[in-house]
């Protein structure tokens, strides 16, 4: 299936499902709930035949022999789960439009999580029901149909991205209650391609994983870099999510991108489920900003918090009613110091954070200088606005590397002129976009190879474009800064951290270019100086032209 054949399938399933906000008597953050769990029994149905001749095969093979082995553990053996008749997704589509269809889905998603334990859960039952109103009986067999347009060959790697593409438009018709669960997919790829995890014995930590889209991204980028299965299978997932129903989304999102780990249900500010302190060789995460209801004294003597130090108040304080119990004044630098304290000797971490935190002061820039100058940040990307469906403001990309030498500096990049439109309201990074701001931190680390290959890439595609765009930064295939984009700055010195104030703001450091002049901010102001002594220059004279005028006219006219 050709990019053009994927995307229009995507499209097509999601404007027919549409039809469920019309007729569905459910809330309008309700609905994506049952089009997930049709989306996942299409999946599994295609995903058992696909290896049912396979099944059947060896099961006759060895049936009255001493080797005989039970259907079921075959299936699970071959294809990771089995498939009961009930849940075949012909006889659901099948069967009479009417309301009984509800019960026959319920019974599917019921039946699927008795046979195959780790799904105990999982699935969404009870919501069928309300798919089938009494003035539209036939609603649910018509979604039903619409998921029997996926090709019975499609990939399940292409069957993962259906539902990664469900779970993003779901967000953006959710707004601020969809973005809790999701993170853009093109932010996501762009922190992969800097992490560039490595496959192996590794372990991998989110610990507000949301629907798990951190850990389907690793996993694909970890394909698409000609991972093996055996390799995969020794990458585990750990994930943390506080939400019931977004720890059904994840669970549901890892089975059908075969990626293997586990979800916790948890609050990871006052529940450690993986025992994470120096565990994991990768965390990523896109926490919630801003948390401010955090007891103080469940995390002060917590090591995953304290090693870099906790946020606290100025003056004592406490929250409103009746709990007089100390809070966290902002839960940011929580999060910030749990990520640094969870990566093992060899580990690496990319997360997502309000903008607000790289400039932090009080006791949140106490912490930031320890972890400064302990050299654990490696990078820090400013991203464009409106790239997430919950908040329009910038927010940054932190990058911390226990591996690197290199620790008395940091590299800044500011991205927020880099996007690709989608609509009025939200942006995203383009395939090219990830490429070409990835090999910023190759180039950094003196890949030239990468940098090279992406070259020779662009010029077999035709795209000429992007070869002018990076040749004309980087000529030499080498790192150097360029104004406006990105920056090494050091520790120490003049301009450097420290001068700053230990500021993580990428603007402070790589410059402004005024578009189109080329022009740097210290220019710029120069410029504008300049021209402002020239207005006055010119105002002063035609003050005085306007003097003589006025003169001139009383002299031949005798006017006042």
């Amino acid at each position: 299936m050709t990019d053009i054949e994927l995307k229009t399938l995507k499209d097509n399933l999601w404007h027919s499902a549409d039809m469920l906000r019309a007729g569905a008597h459910l809330a309008a953050n309700k609905y994506g709930q049952p089009i997930l769990g049709l989306i996942f029994l299409r999946y599994a149905d295609i995903l058992f035949k696909q290896h049912k001749a396979e099944i059947d095969a060896e099961y006759q093979q060895y049936k009255g022999t001493r080797m005989e082995k039970d259907y079921k553990d075959i299936a699970i053996e071959k294809c990771g789960f089995f498939l009961p008749e009930c849940a075949y997704y012909d006889n659901i589509n099948d069967a009479p439009d009417d309301a009984h269809k509800a019960v026959l889905v319920k019974k599917a998603m019921e039946t699927i999580e008795q046979e195959n334990p780790k799904m105990e859960g999982v699935l969404p039952k009870e919501v069928y029901g309300q798919l089938v109103p009494e003035e539209e009986p036939e609603l649910l067999s018509r979604i039903v149909r619409v998921f029997k347009d996926i090709p019975e060959d499609i990939s399940i790697d292409l069957f993962g991205q259906i539902y990664e593409y469900f779970l993003g438009n779901f967000a953006l018709a959710e707004g601020q209650g969809g973005g809790a669960f999701y993170t853009p997919a093109s932010v996501v790829q762009y922190m992969v391609e800097v992490l560039q995890p490595k496959t192996g014995d590794k372990k991998f930590l989110d610990p507000a994983c949301g629907s798990g889209g951190m850990f389907v991204q690793a996993a694909r980028y970890m394909h698409k870099h000609n991972a093996s299965s055996d390799d995969m299978m020794r990458f585990r997932c750990y994930g943390v999510e506080k939400e019931p129903d977004t720890v059904k989304l994840a669970k549901m999102n890892l089975l059908l991108n075969n990626v293997r780990g586990d979800i916790t249900e948890a609050n990871s500010f006052y529940s450690d489920p993986y025992d994470a302190f120096e565990k994991f060789d990768y965390v990523m995460a896109n926490p919630p900003f801003n948390v401010d209801e955090v007891v103080l004294d469940r995390v002060i003597d917590d090591k995953r918090f304290n090693t870099y130090g906790v946020p606290r108040n100025k003056t004592k304080s406490a929250k409103k009613g009746s709990d007089k119990k100390e809070t966290v004044p902002n839960a940011n630098y929580l999060w910030i110091g749990y990520f640094a304290t969870a990566l093992n000797d060899n580990g690496k971490a990319a997360l997502v954070m309000a903008n607000s935190a790289s400039d932090a002061g009080g006791s949140e820039l106490e912490i930031r200088k320890k972890m400064i100058e302990d050299g654990i940040i490696s990078q820090m990307v400013t991203l464009p606005s409106n790239m997430f469906s919950t908040v329009t403001l910038p927010a940054t990309l932190w990058f911390f590397n226990k591996q690197r030498t290199n620790k008395d500096e940091i590299l800044f990049i500011d991205a927020r002129n880099i996007f690709t439109q989608v609509d009025r309201a939200h942006r995203k990074f383009s395939d090219e976009q990830i490429k070409n701001l990835g090999i910023i931190s190759r180039l950094y680390e003196g890949d030239s190879d990468s940098f090279w290959a992406l070259i020779d890439e662009y010029k077999a595609a035709g795209q000429q474009d992007q070869v002018d765009w990076l040749l004309e930064r980087w000529p030499e295939g080498k790192y150097q800064d360029v104004i406006g984009l990105c920056k090494v700055a050091k520790l120490d010195g003049e301009d450097g951290i420290k001068d700053q104030d230990y500021s993580l703001n990428a603007g402070r450091y790589v410059g402004v270019v005024i578009e189109d002049d080329g022009m740097t901010e210290a220019e710029f102001a120069e410029t504008m100086r300049g021209l402002h002594s020239e207005f006055s220059q010119l105002n002063a004279e035609a003050l005085k032209l306007q003097e003589e005028i006025d003169k001139n006219m009383k002299e031949l006219f005798g006017e006042d």
